[in-house]
């Protein structure tokens, strides 16, 4: 396991909440009438009480998603984070989707722990043709002070399928030798949808000394059997009020999760 992942958190398998920001300004869905601070605040303090091990705040509502960032937009993440910030009593990270550059700024503006984002790899998506460049949001952050701050690579895009023909192991193992990430996450097709259990088991197989997470679909059912084969799991939309990503953290989903994946570690 790489060191920073190790010191960040308190477990071997460590479980990430997200706190989904609503649609920020410069985004086509944002409406200036939702208390943002207040919606976020409210899912915080449900990811806490749960005993979530760390909480990642996320842009999940900008849609359609940008490689570019409207700056208003990643302004007013810190804004928000940085009036949160005396609430969070876990390690936090930040993802600007799908902005490396933007995610790197974030994090080392408000003091973020890690950050997540597509950082290496080639994609025909959504968005158009997606070349993110690792180098050069490694170099951004260290020239910003933050050589501390840990990067999550997420190798399997949402969104998106891979132009290098490559199996995802070997993509994966490239990214750690090339790329000197100190987490590997590996996703599902889309938001909330599972990654295959045998795609975790792929890659960590090539990766016993690297961090792989699942990184989307974890649900209450399937967490305990994630964990035999991860080293952690990101989940948002499972605690959500009826298992829908756009709705609230349900508190109950919440603390339910977290019973199982206690259980699950023991």
């Amino acid at each position: 396991m790489t060191s920073k992942f190790r010191s960040m958190f308190a477990t071997s398998k460590p479980v990430i909440g997200m706190v989904h920001f609503g649609a920020l300004p410069g985004t086509p869905l944002f409406d200036p009438d939702v208390d943002l601070l207040a919606a976020a605040r409210a899912d915080l303090i449900a990811l806490q009480a749960a005993g979530f091990d760390a909480v990642m705040f996320g842009n999940e509502n900008d849609r359609p998603y940008e490689f570019n960032v409207d700056t208003a937009s990643t302004a007013k993440m810190a804004a928000l984070i940085g009036q949160l910030k005396p609430e969070i009593t876990v390690p936090f990270g930040v993802n600007v989707l799908w902005d490396p550059m933007s995610t790197i700024a974030l994090g080392a503006a408000t003091g973020a722990g890690f950050v997540r984002e597509i950082f290496t790899g080639t994609y025909a998506s959504d968005m158009g043709h997606w070349a993110p460049d690792a180098g050069r949001a490694m170099r951004y952050r260290d020239r910003l002070g933050r050589s501390d701050m840990a990067m999550l690579y997420n190798v399997s895009a949402e969104f998106a399928s891979s132009l290098d023909n490559r199996s995802l192991p070997d993509r994966a193992r490239s990214a750690v030798f090339s790329s000197i990430p100190d987490a590997v996450l590996v996703s599902g097709q889309i938001t909330g949808e599972a990654a295959a259990l045998s795609d975790l088991e792929a890659v960590k197989s090539v990766l016993p000394d690297t961090p792989v997470m699942a990184n989307t679909g974890v649900k209450h059912e399937t967490v305990a059997d994630v964990l035999k084969v991860a080293d952690g799991c990101i989940v948002g939309s499972s605690l959500k009020l009826d298992g829908d990503t756009w709705n609230p953290v349900d508190t109950d989903r919440a603390a339910d999760f977290m019973d199982r994946v206690r259980k699950a570690r023991v």
